[in-house]
């Protein structure tokens, strides 16, 4: 608990900060005065000022934002030697650029946090498939399990090496989402010849990255061996003489290949909702025996399901995934436009109902995610900073009128027309942004509790 609030304090102290240090050192670039430098709202904690600077800098104590305070003569009078000083004074391209600042540090921050991951390396599963269910699009591709990913393609682009399972489970989240088939080169056993694949991805008109549209796909995991793992007292496997360790090689006439399968085969073991008995062949210290096993039931969205107590499967085949200094910054690159496409698609399919709004995740879901990757190793917690401060830096850059972006868009009216908006509209449109984040807050907040006790 106590990892979970300081990874998410950290979190949003840090890509808060980010964000209004953009406004901040760009302002100061273009001349302006800045006030105050505030991380949080409400009542100051701690105030400091540098000797010199005209600048305020305090850590407030509500953490969930903060703001740049300038020197502007439509907040307060402004003495006549320090008008040019002031922000409402600057030309249409200054104050652009200092508004837009904020949201382009944080997808600056998303780049240096991948390439970091990138440099430093991560242990990531090797990209061998696992045997897919029948009737999904791998399996009616000609997948058959074990085969190593040597490259793939997105469209018609040209093949690119896949280093991990996860570069190819991203490329397949990013092809049915973008309605595009995806060429796999794969190799199907140690020393083959290597063979071409094409999944046909576009035909599922995928809206929404979840669990559900990788198991349509059928690649929902790496290649793992058929094991059984830690066994849960008490349950089904114990009490009929399964052990940690058992390989499973058959079930009744059902060959097993891998833990992905072994999975399948016990969660489809009922019978006209009763738990179908089966006979498996396991090896165990180097003997093959024979045991009759029968899964306990449980119901899994309203479905009952066959489970035995244990940890199916057991670990893949790791490898460390680096790149150099170029490389992996390129590839920092990459990464954060693919995110910030994605986000920008998600988004838009939520305002026209082609995707659900229980995708909106709040500060309850964030901070349960800042907590499970700190545990995970420092390399999960920076990629989850990269995906949130991504996140932050496209929802700022939305034509929301209490946004970085509205600012803009006033902006580019301004620059169409040579005429600011108005003080009744900006009211008006304030008002309107105000209400609209405040139902998009309640929702996220009420998804939140959803996922988290619901």
């Amino acid at each position: 608990m106590l990892l979970t609030v300081l990874a998410f304090v950290f979190a949003l102290a840090l890509l808060i900060a980010v964000h209004e240090y953009g406004h901040y050192r760009v302002a100061v670039a273009c001349g302006v005065k800045v006030l105050r430098f505030s991380i949080g709202f409400g009542k100051p904690l701690l105030r400091w000022q540098r000797k010199g600077s005209p600048t305020e800098f305090v850590l407030a104590a509500f953490p969930l934002g903060g703001y740049v305070r300038m020197l502007d003569e439509r907040e307060a009078p402004v003495a006549p030697e320090e008008r040019h000083l002031a922000f409402n004074n600057q030309s249409l391209r200054k104050r652009a650029a200092i508004v837009a600042a904020g949201p382009l540090a944080n997808l600056v921050l998303a780049v240096l946090l991948y390439a970091l991951v990138n440099w430093m390396g991560v242990m990531q599963p090797a990209p061998y498939l696992a045997r897919p269910e029948p009737q999904t699009i791998a399996s009616q591709a000609g997948v058959q399990g074990g085969e190593q990913v040597l490259a793939a393609a997105l469209g018609d682009e040209s093949l690119e090496p896949v280093r991990s399972f996860e570069d190819l489970r991203w490329l397949l989240v990013r092809a049915a989402l973008d309605g595009q088939d995806v060429l796999l080169q794969l190799r199907r056993e140690a020393g083959a010849a290597p063979e071409l694949l094409r999944l046909p991805l576009a035909r599922l008109g995928a809206h929404e990255p979840d669990a559900a549209l990788l198991g349509q796909i059928g690649i929902t995991g790496p290649l793992t061996p058929p094991v059984l793992g830690e066994l849960m007292p008490g349950g089904a496997a114990e009490r009929l003489g399964l052990r940690s360790g058992d390989v499973v090689q058959r079930i009744g006439a059902v060959r097993v290949h891998d833990g992905q399968q072994l999975r399948a085969l016990i969660r489809a073991s009922v019978h006209d909702g009763q738990p179908l008995a089966q006979t498996w062949q396991i090896e165990r210290d180097g003997r093959v025996l024979d045991i009759l096993v029968t899964p306990e039931l449980q119901l899994q969205e309203g479905q009952p399901t066959g489970r035995i107590g244990a940890w199916v499967g057991g670990a893949p085949e790791m490898l460390m995934v680096r790149y150099g200094p170029w490389e992996g910054l390129a590839r920092g690159v990459q990464r954060t436009w693919e995110v910030s496409a994605l986000t920008l698609r998600m988004m838009g399919r939520m305002l026209i109902g082609q995707a659900s709004v229980k995708n909106l995740s709040g500060p309850l879901t964030i901070a349960d995610y800042a907590g499970k990757s700190a545990h995970m190793g420092l390399s999960a917690y920076l990629v989850f900073l990269a995906l949130i401060s991504v996140s932050l830096g496209v929802l700022n850059l939305l034509p929301l009128p209490v946004l970085d972006g509205g600012h803009l868009m006033y902006y580019l009216w301004e620059g169409v027309t040579g005429r600011g908006v108005s003080d009744a509209w900006m009211e008006r449109l304030q008002r309107g942004g105000v209400a609209l984040l405040l139902v998009m807050m309640t929702i996220a907040v009420f998804n939140d509790f959803t996922r988290l006790f619901g």
